[in-house]
């Protein structure tokens, strides 16, 4: 070039930063893939960090935020993408970047997005509403437990179940707990338990593992099987991190296989120390009442009437005599007074009765037709006429009649 720059005439930063960027504006749109280490959002642009899945090496991103928001499934950090892009040189800063006008969620995303479907459609029928899920029982008479063979999970499960209740007994299904077959062989493990009457709650357990490795235990017949299952059903699946829907739709969700052994069964220990409180707060409160009724009953002997419980006795005993002697000097009294009136009574009587007359010399005459003589005139001579005296009675013949006159 005739115009190369040289150390007397030099170019311009602007000038080689105009050349590089007609020349980046050369290169087609590429599809780049890569996951989002950084993101940011700003006034209708967004930008991110596009890291290299397999390398140390990163580029920046930017894409209109419009772009970003009408993705499916909504794009995070962290997410495994590709970007429709070309190469964009700001010429100002003199940084090379990519000019996105569009992305997709791969791998994770895309299970995650089908993952998210089915939710919405369980929790808008209600099978992921909390009021519909089963209490657990206290103590299980057997337990059923759905895992892959020879598992950790199984082991975990088992072990540590019977350490918290060494009688703990379990009916076990092995099925397939990744791929296709999972989810089909899972329900008809489950439902088989469910008609069994000693599983009291069943168990569905298996170890972590990525999104991918986990993704049949989000399987829509799966998670309506395990709605409709009567029997209560925990979910112990992968680790703290891993969310399944089977642990939304579960009626007890369980970080780990481990954790699902503590929920199932109680700590025979833990329930011994229960125990011993129970009595040691009955045998205070049976100590306190004991105390409280002797205490009452204390007081109630102390008082008079239990204190000489005889003393009432003897004092009404004092009262019915005194009452008893008042009434029988009452009755004499009344006796001696009726006796005085009935003295009186009789003298009167006798003063005024015929008997008493007669005694003093007085007769009672009658004639012989009864009548009685109280005048001369009443006598006729020559009749004969009855005369009554105090010892008796006698007959006499009128001679004459005799007037006072």
């Amino acid at each position: 070039m005739s115009d190369a720059p040289t150390a007397d005439n030099p170019w311009p930063v602007s000038k080689v930063s105009a050349l590089i960027s007609g020349y980046f504006a050369k290169f087609s749109a590429v599809w780049v893939d890569g996951e989002i280490s950084e993101l940011n959002r700003r006034q209708g642009f967004c930008y991110l960090t596009l890291r290299d899945r397999t390398d140390d090496v990163s580029m920046s991103v930017s894409m209109p935020t419009a772009l970003l928001d009408k993705a499916e499934p909504r794009i995070d950090e962290g997410m495994h993408v590709v970007v429709h892009a070309r190469l964009a040189w700001a010429a100002r800063r003199g940084q090379l970047s990519l000019r996105a006008d569009d992305i997709r969620a791969v791998g994770v995303g895309a299970l995650l997005a089908q993952i998210e479907r089915t939710r919405q459609l369980l929790l808008a029928e209600g099978l992921l509403d909390p009021s519909r899920k089963q209490p657990l029982p206290f103590l299980p008479r057997r337990i059923g437990l759905i895992c892959g063979r020879g598992s950790d999970a199984e082991h975990d499960v088992i072990t540590n179940a019977r350490h918290r209740w060494s009688s703990a007994q379990f009916e076990i299904r092995h099925t397939a707990v990744q791929g296709p077959q999972s989810p089909p062989q899972v329900i008809a493990a489950l439902q088989e338990l469910a008609l069994v009457p000693e599983v009291d709650v069943i168990v569905i357990a298996r170890g972590g593992g990525s999104v991918e490795d986990l993704i049949g235990f989000s399987d829509e017949s799966l998670c309506r099987a395990v709605a409709a299952c009567p029997t209560p059903v925990v979910s112990a699946i992968g680790h703290e991190a891993d969310r399944p829907l089977l642990d939304e739709v579960a009626d007890v969700r369980a970080s780990t296989p481990t954790d699902a052994a503590r929920r199932i069964v109680p700590d025979v220990e833990e329930q011994r120390g229960v125990i011993q409180q129970l009595q040691a707060r009955a045998t205070s409160h049976l100590r306190r009442l004991v105390e409280h009724q002797q205490t009452q009953l204390s007081a109630m002997r102390s008082r008079p009437c239990l204190a000489a419980p005889t003393r009432l006795v003897e004092q009404h005993a004092e009262a019915l005599a005194v009452l008893r002697l008042n009434a029988t000097r009452a009755v004499v009294t009344q006796m001696k007074h009726a006796d005085d009136q009935l003295q009186q009574s009789r003298a009167r009587l006798r003063a005024l009765s015929p008997a008493g007359t007669l005694a003093r010399g007085y007769a009672l005459i009658t004639d012989e037709n009864g009548a009685l003589v109280s005048a001369v005139a009443d006598a006729r001579v020559g009749a004969k006429i009855d005369v009554r005296v105090s010892d008796g009675r006698f007959s006499a013949t009128v001679d004459s009649r005799l007037n006072q006159s």
